[in-house]
């Protein structure tokens, strides 16, 4: 069996969460960037819930607005959905554009508003220049939240949505 490529052993040191590892490969230089053979970037299949993961790759110069292969998500999609404020965070102070679109036409706050990520939800609202903005469905991220019964986040969104008369 091939030994594996630099790219792929980051990758694989990124998903485990296993931060020695990722210094310790990063010390010979390899271009962060580069796709590994699922064709993804060390940063788009980081362990999510490790923000000294994305702040080691960014570090190295990882793109932040990647998108990945499949649906055109960024790693800020990834994060936003699943909840992890924390990387988040960390992804927009290293230049991720949370304005990016994917291939359905959701922001990152479509998806924390789906998944009723209600702090996350707070903190995008705060980055996001059309925040009440419709996916390729019509779908804003209020009508989402009400679709999948996330009632704080809708009861939120409608706290600060623009009035009907304005």
């Amino acid at each position: 069996m091939a030994e594996a490529t630099a790219i792929d052993r980051l990758s694989t040191a990124a998903a485990r969460g296993d931060l020695k590892e990722i210094e310790t490969i990063l010390q010979s230089n390899v271009n962060v960037n580069e796709r590994n053979k699922f064709g993804r970037t060390p940063l788009q299949v980081m362990k999510l819930g490790c923000p000294p993961i994305a702040e080691a790759l960014l570090g190295a110069r990882a793109d932040p607005n990647a998108r990945d292969p499949i649906g055109g998500l960024t790693i800020s999609h990834d994060a936003a959905r699943d909840g992890y404020l924390d990387t988040l965070q960390v992804l927009v102070q290293n230049g991720a554009d949370v304005n990016l679109l994917d291939d359905n036409g959701n922001l990152p706050l479509h998806l924390a508003a789906r998944e009723g990520h209600l702090d996350v939800v707070q903190f995008l609202v705060s980055h996001c220049k059309k925040p009440f903005l419709p996916n390729a469905k019509g779908c804003t991220p209020r009508d989402l939240a009400l679709m999948h019964k996330k009632h704080r986040t809708v009861e939120w969104l409608d706290s600060i949505a623009p009035s009907e008369s304005s």
